[in-house]
Parts: structure tokens; sequence; C-alpha cells
């Protein structure tokens, strides 16, 4: 398994899966990933010397750019699963087995409409805490990943549609960690001295630092800091009073 990286808490949750289902089955697995979402080459070093060792059954990847994974598996008859990120490659899967091919194609969930669901949520907590302008910032992953894009549209589509204002013109991204969060959340108190409706952000990482970056800033005592994952330090975040909510995945 080749994962986007394994320096992120939502990762080792599905590292933790994938050894109890090799437990389970009695499958051996190697594991590993990238240092950062934006170590392009370092993955796609990682994926080409995995194809080309002639030691596994299968590969399951989670692509940081889908384009590449799909010129880099092309032509293989090795079973290929995709995770998290979709990438298109036709003939990655056994022809004989068509039934399994549309189920395990991709492993994940509806990026777009999950973020959807949580941003029309947030437009009511916004409500219910009181702003009656109700504007939305948001802190965004990796420009040009297929699964941030996703994520940056279902929660512009949930917040316009549930009648707030996804401030489009203002995204910023954050490469998905939390330093690059922090510096975002400083720009947006500049541009925003009297506060915002709600901070959306494409992970709980970033969620939990934005929050943390405005927790002395009085106009921001009652903006919505959601994020996406559900992961349990979001959870503690949140009973904590800093991350309002989050978008939890769960399979």
């Amino acid at each position: 398994i080749v994962f986007k990286t394994t320096s992120n808490e939502y990762t080792q949750y599905m590292i933790a899966g994938a050894k109890k289902a090799a437990e389970e089955t009695g499958a051996v697995l190697d594991m590993k990933g990238a240092t950062s979402e934006t170590a392009y080459d370092e993955q796609q070093n990682m994926i080409e010397t995995d194809l080309h060792a002639n030691k596994y059954d299968a590969m399951i990847i989670a692509p940081l750019q889908g384009d590449m994974a799909t010129t880099l598996v092309s032509g293989t008859d090795m079973p290929i699963f995709a995770i998290d990120t979709d990438f298109d490659a036709p003939e990655k899967f056994p022809t004989t087995a068509e039934e399994m091919k549309e189920v395990f194609k991709r492993i994940g969930i509806g990026q777009k409409d999950a973020a959807a669901s949580g941003g029309a949520k947030a437009v009511e907590a916004a409500k219910a805490a009181g702003w009656d302008k109700i504007e939305a910032a948001y802190i965004a992953g990796v420009q040009g990943d297929s699964t941030a894009d996703a994520r940056r549209t279902g929660f512009q589509e949930g917040i316009d549609g549930a009648g707030g204002t996804f401030l489009a013109d203002e995204v910023q991204y954050a490469d998905a960690v939390a330093d690059k969060a922090t510096l975002c959340m400083e720009g947006i108190m500049q541009s925003h001295p009297d506060g915002i409706a709600i901070i959306a952000c494409h992970n709980d990482d970033c969620a939990i630092a934005a929050a943390r970056a405005a927790e002395n800033n009085p106009a921001y005592a009652n903006t919505i800091f959601i994020g996406f994952d559900g992961n349990l330090t979001a959870a503690q975040s949140i009973l904590d009073g800093g991350e309002t909510m989050t978008v939890a995945q769960s399979g």
C-alpha cells in the first residue's frame, strides 16, 4: 500500500485497518507513504519501484497526483486499487472479475457530498451562534489534488446552498498541513478584522490550527471552525472548545 503520506492521523487509521484485515486474511503487507502531500517525486519513486519489484500480488495506491498514477500503472496486469483519490486506469483490473471491478475499483467516500453536508451544517451553526452575515473563508489542501478539489467544491455548494456565501476568491491553500493553515488563518484575520462566520478547512489538522491561531481574537469568538476526517484529536479539540465541528469519515 502506497499512501499519500504516513504523517497524518487519518492515514494511521487506514494503516490500522489494513493491519487488522491482514491478520484476518493472512495477507502480508508492505505499507509506506511520502513525507508530505506535496512530495510528488518521492511517491512516484515508491510506486515505480514497487510496480517493478516482482514481489507483490496487488497494490493499493492513494495517489498524490491521479494523472501520474494513471501513467505509472498503465499496462500492468497486477490488480491495482485506488484509495482516497481515484485515478483512471481501466486496464488495472482482472477481466475475469467484472462484478468485483465496480465494487472495488475505488475505496473511499463521496468527498464532495460529504463536504457539502458539512457546509450546510456549518451555516446552521453560524446562524445559531448569532451571525447575521454568513460568509465562509476556506483553507484548502493541495492545489490540483482531486480529493482537495472535491472537498472544496462540496463545501462551497453546501454553504451557498444553505444561504451562506462561500468566498471563492479568497481560498488559501495550506497543503493539508497545520503550520501552513496557521499562516492562512493569520492572513484571513488581517483581511477580516471584524471576524467571519465560518472557517471551513480541508482537514481536521488545518481546522484545529486555524482555531488555535484565532483563539485570542475576540472577533472570532463565535466563528464556526469546521474540518474534515473526524479524527480523535478533532473530537478532543471540539470538546475543548477549539475546532467547532468536523465531517467524519467512517468505513
